[in-house]
């Protein structure tokens, strides 16, 4: 029986030096696995492709048909140019057995991407592993989550502890597990999947621009009867945001609300949608409450609260939810 294959895709969008060095620590954890490593470049127009070539040619990746760089023409978000990169499959036209999905801001420890293929390989119901990430400060990040509910949003926009104690089993973002847990979604930064989950989901839903896509898609995976699971034993290392720049948002871009709205109106419809977005407008109203009360500046982008109603009274009535990228958009293994 062949050793299974699998293709490592990182996504760069304006980020060339830090997707060369998640590239180089990616070909090192590939050495030794049967696999490709595939960049795709969301259209940059910096310059990011010349200089990843040049990158792989000074390092000699592009020899072996090991590694290749692919332009997906447009900047579709992180599920489009994902799509596209599991789309184009290993170099021989063939579909490998496992995609590695690693942010072009994330390094793979040594083990990484073989301890999360092998436990794929070793637990035939999983059809996600999720590594353990840090920050470069080595502080964890939260990367395994619930389903977002209504009392989930409420908690999390509330930040006040005798809340999160009350619905402590529906916090969005618990804390992190220490042993091996199935959990119901996990971050896209480092994460490897199942092929036949691609195919039987159809990947991505391209309607996300950025934000609410892997929760979208370990929905529909669960759905189909696959799980998610987090291992904290294998981790990487996770700038974070490089290119969004969520953590310096001075206003919370149109595309969050726009995901969240989607995910919601799609995988809930339109009457717990008000409801969600009410409890998250009213958690929001309990912290802010709270920072009056301790004269504390609000640590919310600006605007945060007008911009959520705002676009809630603009876009809840008029959208309907969106229909997933067709599975027929994949390739089937043609080994």
């Amino acid at each position: 029986m062949n050793e299974p294959t699998v293709l490592t895709v990182i996504l760069n969008y304006r980020t060339p030096d830090l997707t060369i060095r998640a590239c180089e620590a990616a070909m090192r954890e590939m050495q030794d696995l049967p696999g490709e490593v595939i960049v795709v470049d969301n259209d940059s127009g910096d310059g990011s492709v010349e200089r990843l070539k040049q990158a792989a040619a000074a390092h000699g990746w592009d020899a072996g048909g090991r590694f290749r760089i692919v332009e997906s023409g447009r900047n579709g978000g992180f599920g489009a140019g994902m799509n596209f990169g599991m789309r184009a499959g290993l170099s021989d036209g063939s579909a490998p057995d496992f995609y590695y999905l690693l942010n072009s801001d994330a390094w793979p420890d040594p083990g990484c991407i073989r301890g999360l293929r092998d436990f794929l390989v070793a637990t035939p119901r999983a059809g996600f592993a999720a590594s353990a990430v840090r920050g470069d400060d080595n502080a964890p990040h939260l990367t395994a989550f619930r389903f977002p509910s209504a009392a989930g949003e409420f908690e999390a926009a509330a930040r006040t502890g005798p809340i999160s104690r009350l619905l402590r089993n529906r916090i969005i973002a618990p804390p992190l597990p220490r042993t091996r847990t199935r959990v119901d979604w996990a971050s896209g930064a480092s994460l490897m999947v199942r092929r036949e989950v691609i195919e039987t989901t159809g990947g991505f839903d391209e309607t996300f621009f950025l934000y609410f896509e892997e929760t979208d898609l370990c929905r529909r995976a669960a759905a189909a009867g696959w799980e998610t699971w987090y291992l904290p034993e294998v981790g990487v290392v996770h700038i974070g945001s490089a290119s969004t720049g969520m953590r310096k948002w001075k206003r919370t871009p149109q595309y969050w609300f726009d995901s969240r709205l989607h995910y919601s109106l799609k995988n809930h419809g339109r009457a717990y949608t008000l409801w969600t977005t009410l409890a998250l407008i009213a958690g929001t109203l309990v912290w802010r409450l709270r920072q009056l009360i301790r004269h504390k500046p609000s640590s919310d982008p600006d605007g945060f609260l007008t911009d959520l109603i705002a676009h809630s009274l603009r876009r809840t009535l008029a959208r309907t939810p969106a229909s997933p990228t067709p599975a027929a958009a994949f390739p089937e293994d043609s080994r």
